[in-house]
């Protein structure tokens, strides 16, 4: 048992899995037969040995109360497929597991663990960032320089754009991708990152299928709209203006006031461009009513550190970062280990979704969608092909997102529902609706979908 007295469900450690692989490899190890001394302090730590292909078993540790993770194994997942097989041993309460004092072998990890947490939170930790440095004047001429190489990227991009526009948005199919990846290395020398992978999509765009030309124009318009913001920054409001710093590509600190909530996590998914992997963490304060993303990276070919169970809620700190909307957030101090959830966050109709994503649009107009909750929705088959999430009064729906229609979420999701009303988290945007975790009626479990 953890210090709460609450075993994770098998559903939120294989939700913890950085891929399908390593939740496969997982659930394999989740069994008894290859482990020996396993044990649980009562506290969070859980430890035990798997015997592998050598000669001395793997020492594996998890710190539930992160969660993180220690294996003396080779992988570089984290967690890998004995920490995961480690954790579900554990969640199903049988006697490899049992109550028990730490090891010899398992001390020194736990103990740093304790010792770091005890002991600050260290450099930067009033402004959830990276110490600051020790000569102001030099840290701003930096920050003007990189400023006015920006500008010039910007400069530059809008007269490409211009150049678009007169030739025609039909002919763009005919110069190929290698002119918007010239512009986007054009980009990146401008230190502009956020300007560059808005060229590489604007250059995929020309082959996505039909009606290609609306949407090239569209996020040409948004490009253009983020151009003119960063070369008229100084007259926007302070919200708005540091949100086009962010979209240009600039890094910010975790500057806000720490807001201390038990914290839902209700999803948790991985995106990859081949250089780095991205997850995205969204959790629901139940006293605040905040909605807040976590990110963490990883490089190409490891998961990112950051992994909290779907389903659980943790008594957290969590900094805001500026911006409008405030929905991105750093997590701080964790006072508990996540327990299993019990509740599902409130909702609303698909109307108050769309409201929801029109306010959010109108203080950060790059924003591609917007987390909301349905309740009472039913997943049904769209006339034209497809799927859609339809009010249960047959109102209102909104179309599930072409990306969502290839996972076995839709499916799953489905089955939960079984043609009966259920409560849905997910993102809401211009392609649709992105379902990301279902509740069915009269029962707490939390289902992932991704």
């Amino acid at each position: 048992m953890n210090q709460q007295g609450v075993r994770w469900t098998a559903e939120q450690v294989l939700a913890l899995a950085p891929d399908d692989a390593s939740r496969r490899a997982g659930a394999k190890l989740g069994t008894a037969g290859p482990w020996s001394g396993g044990g649980s302090d009562g506290a969070g730590a859980v430890w035990g040995l798997c015997k592998g292909s050598g000669s001395k078993p793997y020492r594996t540790i998890v710190d539930t109360t992160g969660p993180a993770y220690s294996c003396s194994c080779p992988s570089r997942k984290f967690p890998c497929k004995h920490a995961l097989g480690l954790l579900l041993l554990w969640s199903a309460g049988g006697e490899s597991v049992p109550d028990a004092g730490v090891p010899d072998w398992a001390e020194p990890w736990l103990a740093g663990r304790r010792a770091r947490a005890t002991g600050g939170r260290g450099p930067g930790a009033d402004g959830g960032g990276p110490a600051r440095s020790g000569d102001p004047e030099a840290a701003r001429r930096r920050a003007e320089q990189r400023a006015a190489r920006i500008t010039a990227g910007a400069e530059e991009l809008e007269q490409r754009l211009a150049d678009l526009l007169r030739g025609g948005l039909a002919a763009a199919d005919r110069s190929g991708y290698g002119l918007w990846e010239e512009t986007a290395a054009r980009m990146v020398d401008a230190q502009a990152p956020g300007l560059a992978g808005r060229v590489r999509e604007l250059g995929a765009i020309p082959g996505s299928g039909p009606g290609w030309p609306v949407r090239l124009l569209e996020e040409c318009a948004l490009t253009h709209l983020l151009d003119r913001a960063w070369l008229d920054i100084d007259r926007l409001p302070d919200p708005l203006a540091a949100t086009v710093r962010t979209r240009v590509g600039l890094t910010a600190s975790a500057d806000g006031p720490a807001v201390r909530d038990h914290w839902s996590v209700l999803a948790q998914y991985d995106t990859a461009d081949g250089k780095l992997t991205t997850r995205r963490v969204w959790l629901h304060g139940r006293n605040s009513g905040r909605t807040t993303l976590l990110l963490s990276f990883g490089a190409a070919g490891r998961a990112p550190a950051l992994a909290l169970p779907v389903g659980t809620v943790v008594d957290a700190e969590v900094r805001p970062y500026p911006g409008a909307g405030r929905l991105r957030g750093e997590l701080g101090e964790q006072f508990s280990p996540p327990v299993p959830d019990t509740a599902h966050p409130p909702g609303g109709d698909v109307t108050g979704a769309l409201a929801a994503y029109g306010t959010a649009l109108r203080e950060d107009p790059w924003l591609d969608a917007w987390p909301v909750t349905l309740t009472g929705v039913i997943p049904v088959p769209s006339p034209g092909g497809g799927w859609q999430l339809a009010d249960a009064d047959g109102g209102s729906a909104l179309p599930v997102t072409a990306a969502a229609l290839g996972g076995p979420g839709l499916w799953r999701l489905a089955a939960v529902s079984g043609g009966r009303p259920v409560t849905v988290f997910g993102e809401c945007g211009h392609r649709g609706f992105t379902p990301l975790t279902a509740w069915s009626p009269g029962t707490p479990e939390t289902v992932p979908l991704t």
